[in-house]
């Protein structure tokens, strides 16, 4: 076959989410490229979104190879179901609304399970990798986090083996926002910064998913550091949408709470209010977990009755949903910490042809992809009154029916083409 690669990750199917699919889409592309991927994931992982459409994508011929694993968020859940379940995804809530079984699950993640809950799986891992290793012809390993504790498995197979290590970030470690609400004392601040550092360093290549988290890691690093982003794939032919006949802004995957664009809000409430034809033919669609504090918000704004919540739906299904959309919303927190964070859904986005309003904060990189790929528009969370004039022009072409995009320079984001770059790192 060529050149054989371990790749060890977390995220698999019949795992759901964008995390999952990076991986999976760089496997069915890499023997094209003459290397042969050998997969080891955990057996019985405690997956927080499940999408079993994802398994038949898994090309029939690839190696997998399971690691059992000891989740703690099964334990956990004795305690509370809920928090540990959200905690598992990510989603933290408000400080004012955490309950206390919630802060001292926080702070138990934070300080007892450096780097994250998964680390019991490293020393295991280790084990059964460094046998394979020993009987096989494998090159090169791949790490993939978060969970970033994987990574400390190539740290540890890397003193033992002459082997290349590749380091893939599909998101920061210390910098991104969900860090900051571990509740962290100083020490474990130290040593989440430390094995952070060591990674960088031990690591024969470092690939990132955004150029504002390549700057980031210069920083910490001389190692040569490679942007590799998240991307779009064929299975965007098969679907044949008929648009919606009412204007649809729909969101795509899971909103939380402190992603509340409440000046978005404000503007659509004026406009149902001031334009009788926008309020009758307006819906606000989300697919996906949507927070109840982000619920409470539309209903203080009087939008309930333009909501229409689908709720969490499979890959192929989200794909209807967006090339169905007159409009497709992409909402990151407003924060500099986000200025990295690239949602795996703006590459389908933009194959879309709908046109993308995006809101966060100034100089991302998600604000250079929109605009390079003239895909749609992207606003700061102060920008009212452009916002307003923005959303009624496409509502004024929409009612011509006319309503769509034509990008341009998207094909350096097609899954293969970034295997591509993959396939020379290796």
């Amino acid at each position: 076959m060529g050149k054989k690669v371990l790749i060890v990750a977390y995220y698999w199917p019949p795992a759901g989410g964008p995390g999952v699919q990076r991986w999976l889409k760089f496997v069915k592309y890499l023997p094209k490229y003459n290397v042969e991927p050998i997969v080891f994931v955990p057996d019985n992982a405690n997956y927080p979104l499940k999408d079993p459409s994802l398994v038949r994508e898994v090309p029939k011929d690839t190696r997998v190879i399971k690691q059992p694993i000891s989740e703690p968020y099964k334990l956990a859940a004795l305690l509370s179901k809920k928090s540990s379940k959200n905690i598992s995804k990510g989603i933290i809530t408000d400080k004012k609304s955490q309950s206390s079984i919630e802060k001292l699950m926080l702070y138990v993640r934070g300080n007892f399970f450096i780097p994250d809950a998964r680390k019991n799986w490293v020393k295991p891992s280790v084990k059964t990798i460094t046998k394979l290793l020993e009987t096989e012809n494998i090159e090169t390993l791949i790490t993939t986090g978060p969970p970033h504790s994987l990574h400390l498995i190539g740290l540890h197979i890397k003193k033992q083996f002459n082997i290349k290590w590749i380091a893939d970030f599909r998101d920061p470690w210390t910098t991104i926002g969900y860090h900051k609400e571990l509740k962290l004392t100083k020490k474990s601040e130290q040593k989440h910064k430390h094995l952070e550092k060591e990674v960088l360093n031990k690591a024969d290549q470092i690939i990132v998913t955004s150029h504002v988290t390549k700057s980031e890691f210069k920083n910490l690093t001389t190692k040569p550091i490679a942007v590799i982003t998240n991307g779009y794939d064929d299975d965007f032919v098969a679907v044949k949408p008929v648009i919606n006949t009412s204007f649809s802004l729909v969101h795509i995957g899971s909103l939380l709470s402190k992603r509340n664009p409440e000046i978005l809000w404000q503007v659509l409430k004026d406009l149902t209010k001031e334009n009788e034809s926008f309020a009758q033919d307006f819906v606000l669609r989300f697919v996906g977990a949507v927070s109840p504090s982000i619920l409470l918000s539309l209903q203080s704004y009087h939008l309930n009755e333009y909501v229409d919540h689908v709720g969490y739906v499979n890959h192929d299904k989200c794909i209807t949903y967006q090339k169905e959309a007159q409009v497709l919303l992409l909402i990151e927190i407003d924060s500099i910490d986000t200025r990295c964070i690239i949602p795996g859904k703006l590459f389908e986005y933009i194959k879309s042809t709908r046109p993308i309003i995006a809101l966060g904060p100034p100089a991302s990189d998600v604000e250079k992809i929109i605009k390079d790929t003239q895909t749609g528009n992207y606003f700061s969370y102060n920008n009212y009154k452009l916002l307003k004039a923005h959303i009624l022009s496409l509502y004024n072409t929409y009612k011509t029916d006319t309503l769509e995009v034509t990008p341009v320079n998207i094909s350096k984001y097609h899954r293969l083409e970034l295997t591509k770059s993959l396939s020379e790192l290796i």
